[in-house]
This record gives C-alpha cells, sequence and structure tokens, in this order.
C-alpha cells in the first residue's frame, strides 16, 4: 500500500503536523496536538488512500528545515515541491496564485485575488478557497485580508493569523 511520511513540528504558533508524499508537501494542520494530529493523519489516509509513516529524515527533512527558518526569520519564500491533490477546480487556482503571486511581507483582498484568476465577483468564494486550503503558512492564506483592513477569517484561528502576519512585518507584533 502507498503511505506518506508526516511529523510534528514546534513553531512559534503551536505544533504544526507536516505530511508529504513523493510528489511533495500534501498537508500543513495547525495546532496539532495529539487529538487533532490523530484525527488529521486518518482524514488523511482516507484522502490519500495511503498509510501514515512517522519520519522527519525522509521526504519531510527540507519541509521542516524551510519552516523552521521561515520562524527564524531567516526564509521569506518556500522553495518546496507541492503535492495539490488534495485541492482541486477553482480553489486550486486561487491557491496557486496565491503561492506565487503574494509575496511575504505583503497581503491581498479576497476580492483583488478572485480578480486575479479572472473572477471578479467571487471573494465567497475566494474565501472558501482560503478555509480549503491543505497547505497553511506555505501557501499563505494568511496573507488575504478584508478590503476594509479587516483580518477576515482564519482556519488556525485570529491570534495565530496576527502572528504569522507579525512575523512578515504587516503587523506590529501582538500584545501578549
Amino acid at each position: 500500500m502507498k503511505s506518506f511520511e508526516w511529523t510534528v513540528v514546534d513553531t512559534d504558533i503551536g505544533p504544526l503536523l507536516l505530511a508529504a508524499t513523493e510528489e511533495g508537501l500534501v498537508s500543513v494542520v495547525f495546532h496539532a496536538d495529539a487529538a487533532i494530529r490523530d484525527r488529521a493523519l486518518g482524514q488523511l489516509a482516507g484522502r490519500l488512500g495511503a498509510e501514515p509513516v512517522q519520519d522527519e529524515a525522509g521526504l519531510l527533512a527540507e519541509p521542516i528545515r524551510q519552516v523552521k527558518a521561515y520562524f527564524a526569520g531567516g526564509l521569506r519564500e518556500f522553495d518546496l515541491p507541492l503535492d495539490w491533490s488534495l485541492s482541486g477546480g477553482f480553489n486550486r487556482q486561487v491557491l496557486r496564485e496565491l503561492a506565487n503571486g503574494v509575496p511575504f511581507g505583503t497581503v491581498v483582498g479576497y476580492g483583488d485575488l478572485a480578480a486575479r484568476v479572472g473572477q471578479p465577483g467571487a471573494a465567497q468564494a475566494v474565501g472558501a478557497a482560503m478555509g480549503s486550503n491543505p497547505l497553511p503558512v506555505v501557501v499563505p492564506c494568511h496573507r488575504v485580508v478584508e478590503t476594509d483592513g479587516g483580518l477576515g477569517g482564519f482556519g488556525g484561528g485570529l491570534e495565530t493569523k496576527r502572528k504569522l502576519l507579525a512575523l512578515e512585518g504587516v503587523l506590529p507584533e501582538p500584545l501578549f
């Protein structure tokens, strides 16, 4: 049976579960304590039709290095092969545009991102695409904000979004 590799990395925003297939990084999961990790691994196994194998030295060695460098302030752009199999159609199109077209330290509005993929009236659909992002942090959905300057939603929670935007210099450091 096929397998995918996974591990949990401690970061400034809490534990992140990273998972990779032979194609590339396939999933990043926030707040990966034991319960969330186990549920995520079960869902991934079902969706990928593959068995989870814990491994930090194989497929995940470079993603781990880059995630640690990002949180240490030494990496501004991830350069990793990505497995897009958990995303399709409009969502994949939006997420690819986000990954390639919204650099570190910048933000984009939901409507602006919709316009970039040729669907100018699809701001809500862009929000749904952000919510479905299987690769947060690496595919930087935290950089998508409301046109009026509001943070918008975030699957990892607004405090996590604030911390990521502060790390990139977009927001002042949170006071906590």
